[in-house]
């Protein structure tokens, strides 16, 4: 009302005018007003957002990255142990096969239970009796401990 008096003092005709156009600016201000606010807060939200899920996103991709290096790597030390496991007991089996052939051709026939011996004994006592089958004039100087 203060304004409208002021506006009748100075220009009485154009009161009606003046006042619509008053209203038209100061709706014009808040509407700018709103908006700029409304772009800061909707600016603010979509950054917190973005980061959020660009957090999750790597959080994501890190942890499919590591598992699939984590399961590279074990299968290729799982690969490596299993070709070196391999190559033990293949060697062994080779020992064994060895030994069993050169005491069927110096001590014919061979009793059954010399095979299953050989094949549960470890590494170094097959190496033992590999060596004392040059020399022995038994069965029993082959295998005596």
């Amino acid at each position: 009302e203060m304004l409208r008096g002021i506006i009748r003092a100075v220009e009485p005709k154009e009161e009606n005018r003046m006042m619509s156009q008053f209203a038209q600016d100061i709706r014009q201000k808040a509407l700018q007003e709103g908006m700029q606010q409304g772009m800061q807060q909707g600016m603010q939200q979509g950054m917190q957002r973005g980061m959020q899920q660009g957090v999750q996103q790597g959080m994501q991709q890190g942890m499919q990255q590591g598992m699939q290096q984590g399961m590279q790597q074990g299968m290729q030390q799982g690969m490596q142990q299993g070709r070196r496991e391999g190559w033990r007991e293949g060697l062994l089996e080779g020992e064994a096969k060895l030994l069993l052939r050169q005491l069927s051709r110096r001590f014919r026939p061979l009793p059954d239970e010399v095979s299953e011996r050989i094949h549960n004994a470890d590494p170094n006592t097959i190496e033992s009796w590999a060596d004392r089958v040059l020399d022995a004039k038994s069965l029993d100087d082959v295998f005596s401990e």
